[in-house]
């Protein structure tokens, strides 16, 4: 492709050099610079992309894109000033793959809690409503019935474009992803063309990457700020920073809630661990899907599928059909009668949501046994939070490892103790090894008992000093399960 067509509706301040050369590559990651390839100076919370532009000259690249320009100009090279790299960056990044958002409709959900459920969700809901479709997800990348590992929750920008441009390729009229705060702040979604896009709730995480509660809400909200007039938003209503999303967007405003009317109303009328009879708008569907937040994931999917142009009553008979996400309220029982649940909760809003859900669903004869830990190297804050929710609203509570990841796990643990209130001091322990703690949960369960082990959901490994070590909750519970009931 050349230099002026990638250029298209960028805005530029100077260009030095030859201003049409053909452009193999966009980089922006010096040391992945090749013959001919374009090479963008972005500015990083750890190193500036500006120190390494002679190391991607060394390597081939022929145009440059930054924000500062070197002291000297090499003749053979093209180098373009622009006011935002990063930015920059993602419109390049659709321009080089043919603009693939504005080919199909790409719906994007952000949010604290939730997110993967509801695109995971709507992967399945257009796919029983016979479209192809593409999931971006934490979990994993989806094409149609391809599938490929996930590395991020939202991937870079360029990585973004070419599983786009593959979508499309290979037929895809809708595409759901995840929208990070991460990803919003870091400019991952720059270029991108959304028609719909969704909220889910906003509690307290990642703090210690925004380091306020407040720059975290106005990363979420810049998502909705930026949307198209042509676009979409939907909002939760019952979530009390959800009309905040709105305040500024120039997309058409939509809302949803089960306990105010809104545009897409809900109501859970029966609920058990099999499943939930739900009204939405006034009709009345099963799910095998339980538990109050689900009610919510299953509304915004449920109105993101209506605002894209379908039936009301096909999008329900698609949702009926629906089985539950991997990691998320996943449910078994052992030969032994003890009823386990694995979620990937490890937020405090998450944890209480799906202790709510379990205590609103068991009679109170069972007792409810949590597994739970915080992971290492992320915000400190939460974890005596969720030491004191999950000690609230437990029979008994283990506190354990998750990712501890380059952190002393029993520092981890000491902090989430400190959230321990006194009168449920006695209705806890701590045990470090995540699989000790299991197999303690077990050893105290007795038949009909519930035990929640949270935080790990879908994942399939560990991380301990920096290393990922395989380890699967719901495979570990099955193992001692069988074990133990010998």
């Amino acid at each position: 492709m050349f230099l002026k067509e990638l250029l298209n509706r960028i805005p530029v301040l100077e260009i030095f050099g030859n201003e049409n050369p053909e452009v193999s590559e966009i980089v922006f990651d010096s040391r992945k610079a090749v013959e001919n390839s374009l090479y963008v100076a972005v500015r990083g919370t750890v190193s500036d992309g500006h120190s390494f532009i002679g190391s991607a000259a060394e390597k081939g690249c022929t145009v440059i894109v930054c924000e500062k320009l070197p002291e000297i100009l090499d003749d053979h090279l093209t180098y373009i000033k622009v006011k935002d790299s990063s930015k920059t960056l993602g419109q390049l990044a659709s321009n080089f793959y043919g603009n693939p958002s504005e080919k199909l409709d790409l719906i994007g959900i952000t949010g604290t809690n939730g997110k993967t459920s509801v695109t995971t969700l709507l992967f399945d809901i257009f796919k029983n409503l016979g479209f192809k479709s593409a999931l971006i997800s934490t979990v994993e990348y989806r094409i149609g019935d391809e599938v490929f590992p996930s590395t991020h929750t939202t991937p870079d920008v360029l990585t973004l474009n070419k599983i786009l441009n593959k979508a499309v390729e290979s037929g895809c009229e809708y595409a759901f992803m995840e929208v990070s705060s991460h990803g919003i702040h870091q400019n991952r979604t720059e270029g991108l063309h959304f028609k719909i896009g969704g909220f889910t709730n906003i509690t307290h995480d990642h703090l210690d990457y925004h380091k306020t509660f407040d720059e975290y809400l106005k990363v979420k909200k810049r998502f909705f700020d930026e949307l198209s007039p042509e676009a979409v938003a939907i909002t939760n209503l019952d979530d009390k920073n959800g009309n905040v999303m709105l305040q500024n967007t120039k997309a058409a405003k939509k809302t949803y809630a089960l306990k105010t009317m809104a545009d897409f109303h809900g109501k859970i009328l029966e609920v058990d661990f099999n499943g939930m009879l739900l009204n939405f708008n006034g009709k009345e569907f099963w799910t095998t899907l339980t538990g109050k937040f689900n009610a919510y994931n299953l509304l915004l999917a449920f109105a993101v599928a209506v605002e894209c142009g379908f039936n009301d009553d096909d999008v329900l008979q698609a949702i009926s059909k629906l089985q539950r996400v991997k990691g998320r309220f996943e449910t078994l029982k052992s030969d032994g009668g003890i009823f386990f649940i694995v979620d990937y909760a490890h937020t405090p809003d998450a944890l209480e949501n799906v202790l709510d859900s379990i205590n609103e669903i068991r009679t109170k004869n069972e007792r409810l046994i949590t597994v739970f830990g915080c992971g290492g190297d992320r915000d400190h804050a939460k974890r005596p939070e969720m030491g004191k929710i999950a000690t609230r609203k437990s029979t008994l509570a283990i506190i354990t490892s998750d990712n501890p990841r380059t952190e002393n796990p029993n520092e981890i643990i000491k902090e989430i103790e400190q959230g321990v209130e006194p009168q449920n001091y006695s209705k806890y322990t701590s045990i470090p090894d995540r699989k000790e703690a299991i197999k303690m949960a077990i050893k105290f369960a007795e038949p009909k008992d519930i035990i929640l082990v949270a935080g790990k959901g879908h994942e399939t490994y560990q991380e301990i000093n920096g290393e990922r070590q395989h380890f699967d909750d719901k495979e570990t519970i099955i193992e001692l399960a069988k074990m133990m009931s010998k």
